[in-house]
């Protein structure tokens, strides 16, 4: 499929479905059938439960395994680059270019709603899952199309969609949290058990549950526990900014086990597990809840991964929120730019102010040296190198000037900057989670 092809097309669902296609090499009539021409799935109606009214999980799907032979699947690491070039490829920009137009066509028209209920606009995760992102990180013997680990795909995608709204993007991603985990650590039964679910025409709503409700969290200190008991395990504990945790259909959760935090994997209509509402201050599209899990049993088969997986999730996961703390300061300074320019103080644009004019190249500024970071973390972390030192240094930059980011983009606007007919209030509520998020997104 040629370049020119694929430029012609990019507006609509089969855009990214060739865009992917060309990425990993898998253009065949099986992949546009997968990506661009299947009919919407009908999608489940979604209700937030109330301010402190707790409810059951929703009910989950039969998860039915499908047999397959052999190990787990997997995706090799890319290969290793021998010069330190972080400018993706023709196939990745198509890709972002992709994504940014559906986040700016279909997100951000519907964010401020969105923000106003606490919950994504009827249709849309529906129309999210069909540009088939979750499929870049599930193998093709898996039913998927990725060849080798995308680490820096998908901060490209995560990047492009914050720019529409990061709630709706953080609601739109979090089912692909999961089968990326299932991906990186589940066991043959594990993948046969759950990943065709995100590889069907219906994928489900799910979350990676890491977070906790109490200050100063730390996740390497949970006080989510888990012991064993005659054939499985007993989960005791409380989650907190779950996305979609209401609709969610399976999660993966967190909790300390024989001294050491693992994963679980736990389906929402387990016995014990409960849902409340939980609205926050930013991020509020995502439709963020408590999940509580009370003397929850599960069985053997739903410990996932090794003690290592949680150090390589968390990372993974403050990467990804790197790249939603670009896509939105993005989102500010495209904004601000020109209304600088177009407000007319005292005879002129207020950008003639030099105080104006400095704080709009600071954060041009910062924002460069902020999607550096996390492209250089991402980059070394799909090719299987060490990355620990580059995504702390990345998450600690992203959180420190993505909030001054939003602040200043809050300042720029003077009055505008504090009401609702403006969006960078909300951009600036959500830049403001960067710092406290851990898990719900992954690359």
């Amino acid at each position: 499929m040629s370049g020119k092809n694929l430029s012609g097309q990019r507006s609509g669902r089969d855009a990214i479905g060739y865009a992917l296609a060309a990425l990993n090499r898998f253009a065949g009539n099986r992949v546009v059938d997968r990506l661009g021409l299947r009919k919407p799935a009908e999608r489940v109606m979604f209700e937030t439960t109330r301010a402190g009214f707790r409810t059951v999980g929703a009910a989950s799907r039969s998860f039915k395994a499908v047999r397959r032979g052999g190990k787990p699947a997997r995706l090799p690491a890319a290969p290793r680059q021998d010069l330190f070039d972080l400018t993706p490829t023709d196939e990745q920009e198509m890709i972002r270019q992709t994504v940014r137009e559906f986040a700016a066509e279909k997100l951000r028209p519907a964010a401020a709603d969105a923000d106003t209920k606490c919950a994504p606009p009827d249709g849309l995760l529906q129309q999210a899952a069909e540009l088939g992102v979750t499929l870049v990180g599930i193998p093709d013997e898996a039913g998927g199309i990725g060849s080798e680990r995308s680490a820096v795909t998908g901060v490209l995608v995560a990047e492009a969609m914050a720019h529409g709204d990061m709630g709706l993007a953080v609601s739109c991603l979090a089912p692909s949290a999961v089968s990326t985990a299932l991906v990186a650590w589940g066991d043959e039964s594990q993948q046969a058990q759950y990943l065709p679910s995100f590889v069907g025409d219906d994928v489900p709503a799910a979350a990676l549950a890491v977070l906790e409700p109490r200050p100063l969290f730390d996740p390497f200190d949970l006080r989510t526990r888990a012991r064993r008991t005659g054939g499985g395990f007993v989960l005791e504990g409380v989650k907190s900014l779950v996305p979609r945790a209401a609709e969610a259909e399976l999660f993966v959760v967190a909790a300390e086990l024989d001294g050491a935090p693992r994963l679980f994997l736990v389906e929402s209509d387990t016995a014990g597990l409960s849902i409340e509402a939980e609205p926050s201050m930013g991020l509020r599209g995502a439709a963020m809840g408590r999940v509580a899990l009370d003397g929850v049993h599960l069985p053997e088969t739903a410990l996932l991964g090794e003690r290592e997986s949680y150090v390589e999730c968390v990372r993974s996961a403050r990467i990804a929120w790197c790249a939603l703390a670009v896509g939105t300061g993005q989102a500010v300074l495209d904004y601000v730019i020109p209304y600088v320019n177009d407000r007319v103080a005292f005879g002129e644009p207020i950008s003639h102010r030099q105080g104006v004019a400095f704080r709009v190249a600071d954060i041009a500024t910062e924002l460069e040296g902020m999607r550096l970071a996390t492209y250089r973390a991402a980059s070394r972390a799909e090719q299987g190198l060490s990355h620990a030192r580059e995504t702390a240094l990345a998450r600690r930059l992203c959180a420190a000037k993505g909030m001054a980011i939003g602040s200043d983009g809050v300042q720029l606007l003077g009055g505008h900057g504090f009401v609702k007919e403006h969006p960078v209030e909300r951009w600036y509520r959500d830049l403001r989670a960067i710092g406290v998020a851990e898990g719900i997104v992954m690359v």
